[in-house]
């Protein structure tokens, strides 16, 4: 999975974008498990990644309600 840019999440469709937020809080979630059982992940800035990616959807999904 590479790094979501917001001019492609801008052009996806609000269920689309949805969809993309549970797949990536799930990852997350897999991930922040790995680390909490003593395990070293297979990429150290994917939580980083992920995180920022989840804040830029949010942040359009807020953008496109108000």
């Amino acid at each position: 999975m590479s790094v979501l840019k917001s001019s492609e999440l801008r052009d996806m469709s609000p269920e689309e974008r949805e969809k993309k937020l549970h797949e990536m809080r799930d990852e997350l979630m897999h991930e922040r498990g790995v680390s909490a059982m003593g395990g070293s992940p297979a990429d150290p800035g994917r939580t980083r990644v992920l995180r920022r990616s989840i804040a830029r959807i949010l942040t359009i999904q807020k953008e496109e309600h108000q």
